[in-house]
């Protein structure tokens, strides 16, 4: 089921409306769909493209949803273990300025975001149903695995709105 409203800080509640499903393994199925379609719709040669000054890349938005599954889903894995201790937060500002997108393939960025799908998708098939309704601390409140799981998806979504919308 989709998580419900009090089971989530409030900043990640646009993400879980944009994670489409019933449920997260639909939401799981959907936004994985929607993001390899997305993956053949970028150029060879747009990888660097950024659609206005001080804006992302391509290469840095697909690297930024990858850092951010890995750290979402590391979240996701602590929650369904019961591990109550709160995981820092992180600046995605820092992380794209860092993460050396200009000295990578566009081909080897899709490659890692797409090993990082399946790794998320395998973790997340691997939970038992009782696993989604474990709670966590955030900096921002508690949250369960469920909305953890559901704003993967929406985040990812977003972005590949964004690079829909904006790049390609």
């Amino acid at each position: 089921m989709r998580p419900a409203k009090g089971t989530y800080p409030s900043f990640v509640e646009s993400y879980i409306a944009k994670a489409k499903g019933k449920n997260l393994h639909e939401a799981l199925i959907h936004s994985t769909e929607e993001l390899m379609q997305t993956l053949t719709m970028i150029p060879d040669d747009k990888g660097d493209y950024a659609y206005a000054e001080g804006k992302w890349t391509i290469k840095q938005v697909l690297i930024h949803i990858s850092d951010a599954e890995r750290i979402f889903a590391y979240r996701l894995l602590r929650f369904a273990r019961n591990d109550q201790q709160q995981p820092l937060p992180f600046e995605e500002d820092d992380y794209a300025e860092t993460c050396n997108a200009d000295k990578r393939s566009l081909s080897s960025v899709i490659e890692e975001l797409i090993a990082v799908r399946n790794a998320t998708a395998s973790l997340i098939e691997s939970l038992q149903p009782e696993d989604f309704n474990k709670q966590g601390n955030t900096a921002a409140g508690k949250t369960t695995v469920n909305a953890v799981g559901f704003s993967i998806c929406g985040h990812c979504n977003h972005h590949i709105s964004v690079l829909r919308e904006r790049y390609l």
